[in-house]
């Protein structure tokens, strides 16, 4: 049984290692979002059990009664009760039960620490095991749609959205996903009418979405402190509700401060926002019946003016009270939910994207897209493990080039002949792409018909045509297309005046004296 120095100074030598395991993990390259997320993950458990240790090394400290017993076991000698005191009776005895738990335990494993800490920083074990393929525990926290935490994924939130009551329009997922991108903007679903809101689905609906972007949160974003940021998003949203500023979830709209809009209805104890409204109410069988019913109960009877009786303030606020409080969980959801989407705005456009992708490919091009997932991600080899092979392969990829020459199809820059039989060293500047410049001409010409090239004569109000090949200034480009223009007119004269016509008695005359006889029917 260790004593409680030694569990103290075991617990601060498994922090100092822990620690120098965190900062080996946070100093892996990130080659791509899985080892990024995976790095992240595995920071996130070394710091549980950093916090843990810590935990239980303040309540050690704490127990000053233990510590004052085992300072004075070591500093004080026993006497065995026949002779002086014995200085090393406390050693023996302790030797005496590590023995016997051996014993009693002699298969225990030795270096479990060890192992934990090498799982966490990936560090291979020096017993010679085979290697086998272990399953990617921080995948199996994704679907298959998410693609690693890269997207979301919303269809069963969005199958929901479209089944609420009262729905103005029912929504493709696209346009689901710039609902929810609108977020950014101001709270979500704002637009959606009160009677829409209002309802139990609703409600629902919002718990199903803030759970899963909690969830999605938690999982793509480990070493964020999500729950402070969460208990933040609530004291805001109290804050706001006892002051009365969260204006969309207000059941009556008061026009001023001392009066509520509308009409009040004493049998059905309701209130109704325009006159029309209340008039088609009346001529309900609702309001029939608890005219009856006020009327059995023997009630002071209505009053003849159809528009209702002023009902009491203090009954108004009351009610109103009441309506706020049954609406106060689907507004909380919807100020946290609007708080998650914020945060999680860019992988929300990344999803977007990726849909927009998906439905542009075909079948096969799907299948292929799969198949190219499914397989497994190369594992980089480790520093310390790397053949003679491999090492010449990474010398050769360093490559020096002071000259800064482009590379070839070998990826290794070209000769430097070949570079100035091409002239790449002459810069061609070009006006009319923003004063862009092209390194030789081959690059020069083939620019013309580039899209860089092509929008600038769109711009310019200009046709992308031969006639301004070579053409690289905008004031040369709108000259030429000024005389363009005239030779057009031109042509476009000499071709009335050249051309002849005959007519019926044979007469011949030029296609624009023609035609002004013909409209004066001379001919």
């Amino acid at each position: 049984m260790d004593t409680v120095l030694d569990l103290q100074r075991q617990t601060h030598e498994e922090i100092e290692r822990f620690e120098r395991a965190l900062a080996t993990v946070l100093s892996k390259p990130h080659q791509n979002h899985q080892v990024r997320l995976t790095n992240e993950h595995k920071a996130a458990q070394i710091l549980e059990r950093i916090t843990s240790r810590a935990t239980t090394l303040s309540s050690l400290y704490n127990d000053e009664q233990a510590r004052n017993a085992e300072l004075a076991l070591l500093s004080t000698p026993q006497s065995n009760g026949n002779g002086p005191q014995d200085e090393l009776a406390e050693f023996y005895s302790r030797l005496v039960k590590i023995k016997e738990h051996h014993h009693k335990y002699p298969d225990s494993v030795v270096g479990g620490f060890e192992l934990e800490l090498s799982a966490l920083v990936d560090e291979p074990l020096a017993d010679g095991e085979d290697e086998f393929e272990e399953e990617d525990p921080i995948s199996l926290l994704f679907s298959g749609e998410e693609a690693y935490g890269r997207y979301l994924d919303l269809y069963a939130n969005h199958s929901m959205y479209n089944n609420l009551r009262h729905l103005p329009k029912r929504l493709s997922y696209l346009q689901y996903l710039d609902l929810l991108l609108a977020a950014q903007n101001g709270p979500v679903h704002r637009d959606l009418p009160q009677e829409t809101r209002m309802t139990k689905e609703f409600e629902s609906y919002l718990t199903t979405l803030h759970s899963y972007l909690l969830s999605f949160t938690k999982r793509t974003q480990p070493l964020t402190d999500i729950a402070r940021i969460h208990q933040a998003a609530e004291a805001e949203f109290d804050d706001l509700w006892e002051k009365g500023k969260v204006d969309d979830w207000d059941p009556v709209k008061r026009e001023n401060g001392e009066g509520t809009a509308g009409i009040w209805c004493t049998a059905c104890q309701k209130q109704y926002s325009k006159q029309t409204v209340y008039d088609a109410h009346l001529k309900s069988k609702k309001h029939t019946k608890a005219i009856e019913r006020q009327a059995a109960s023997g009630a002071t009877a209505l009053p003849a003016d159809p528009n209702g009786a002023a009902a009491p303030k203090d009954s108004i606020n009351g009610l109103v009270s009441d309506m706020r409080s049954k609406y106060r969980t689907a507004a909380n959801l919807t100020h946290l939910i609007t708080t998650l989407l914020l945060s999680l705005s860019t992988t929300l456009a990344e999803t977007k994207s990726n849909v927009e992708r998906r439905f542009s490919l075909t079948a096969r091009e799907r299948e292929l897209e799969l198949e190219e997932a499914a397989k497994p991600p190369l594992a980089p080899a480790a520093n310390g493990n790397q053949t003679p092979a491999q090492e010449d392969e990474e010398e050769e990829e360093k490559i020096y080039n002071p000259l800064k020459l482009p590379l070839g199809w070998d990826g290794k820059p070209i000769p430097y002949w070949l570079y100035k039989l091409h002239g790449l060293g002459v810069e061609y500047r070009c006006e009319i792409c923003s004063d862009h410049v092209y390194m030789g001409r081959k690059n020069f010409d083939r620019h013309f018909q580039e899209s860089r090239h092509a929008f600038g004569m769109r711009a310019l109000g200009l046709p992308n045509t031969k006639h301004f090949h070579e053409i690289t200034r905008i004031e040369d480009a709108l000259s030429l297309a000024e005389k363009l223009k005239q030779e057009g007119r031109q042509e476009i004269f000499q071709q009335e005046t050249m051309e002849e016509l005959e007519d019926d008695e044979g007469n011949v005359y030029n296609k624009k004296t023609y035609d002004d006889l013909k409209k004066q029917g001379l001919i």
